[in-house]
């Protein structure tokens, strides 16, 4: 008798070790979706004739990728960037940021979000040219009430981190193009928000600067978790990104 309960016991217990390790293959398996579009089309009216910028595209995007939007000028890319990120409604189809039907928002929720929860790096930098380098990279968390101190120590922290410490009373116009973007992903992250959108932020870059930039991006995925997603056609960036769209006349090709 004792030896059959101890059998069972046995049993028992190589059966939940098992059971607890198929939990851990399943979770390191299972990728955590942060954006969903749903057969998203943009269309717009010039002057009574319908422009197609967008049309029905479906894709996800998983938590802590580095991927690329790529596409000629005038595919669509920056429209669809500007769809992910609340900054515009589509047409018709949905978009989902962590399984929330951006539709279902107010526009004072749709702020908030995009206050929160992502990061915007624009070709142009869009830097305000009177703060300086500090002041820009503060300015984000100014909106959200966070104390001049603690900011202050968090803008200094994340320059720092980015090797652009040496700026911090600088204005724009004091800066070369590759510092200003450098400043711009600074401003992006420093309140850590879950994914970055980055509008062909390598265009106004000559090709060393804009592999410095994107080095680092890369860094900051991999360190801090932040899903990156860019719209490009610059070879650089789509040979560092992990999976490239091909978007072609407002359509999803690969």
């Amino acid at each position: 008798m004792k030896s059959d309960f101890l059998v069972k016991l046995i049993r028992f217990k190589l059966i939940c070790a098992l059971c607890v390790k198929i939990k851990i293959i399943i979770k390191l398996n299972t990728k955590m979706e942060i954006i969903r579009t749903e057969n998203i089309e943009k269309i717009y009216d010039d002057n009574g004739v319908p422009v197609h910028a967008v049309r029905g595209v479906s894709i996800t995007i998983e938590k802590g990728e580095f991927m690329a939007i790529a596409g000629p000028s005038g595919s669509g890319k920056t429209t669809l960037l500007n769809l992910i990120g609340a900054l515009d409604n589509p047409t018709k189809g949905k978009v989902f940021l962590e399984k929330e039907d951006l539709a279902l928002k107010s526009r004072n929720e749709l702020s908030q979000i995009r206050l929160n929860k992502i990061g915007f790096v624009f070709q142009a930098y869009n830097l305000i040219p009177v703060l300086t380098a500090l002041e820009n990279i503060e300015f984000k968390m100014m909106l959200l009430g966070i104390p001049e101190k603690d900011r202050r120590e968090k803008a200094f922290t994340i320059m720092e981190e980015l090797g652009i410490g040496e700026l911090a009373d600088k204005i724009p116009g004091e800066m070369s193009g590759g510092q200003q973007q450098r400043v711009a992903v600074a401003r992006s992250i420093v309140n850590n928000p879950p994914i970055v959108l980055a509008d062909e932020p390598t265009a106004n870059l000559d090709s060393a600067t804009a592999h410095t930039l994107i080095d680092l991006m890369e860094k900051m995925c991999t360190e801090k978790k932040i899903t990156f997603v860019f719209s490009s056609h610059d070879k650089q960036v789509l040979e560092h990104a992990k999976r490239v769209l091909i978007l072609k006349d407002g359509k999803i090709e690969q």
